[in-house]
């Protein structure tokens, strides 16, 4: 599944996939893979990628509908 909340949220921070990744610590291929859903992140990446863009695991990572 796309994850598209966290491209929007590195697009209003106007950030590129590269900046993003070089801020967490990651390729701009593994932004990439996240969000275009195919690589699963780990905790703390996904935590590290909600502090660079300001929102919560639930605003980028959550699933609507699984709760």
């Amino acid at each position: 599944m796309k994850n598209l909340k966290m491209k929007i949220a590195r697009m209003e921070k106007d950030l590129s996939q590269i900046e993003l990744a070089e801020r967490v610590g990651v390729t701009r291929q593994t932004i990439g893979m996240i969000e275009a859903g195919d690589y699963n992140p780990t905790l703390k990446l996904c935590i590290a990628i909600c502090r660079e863009l300001g929102k919560t695991l639930d605003d980028l990572f959550w699933e609507e509908g699984v709760r």
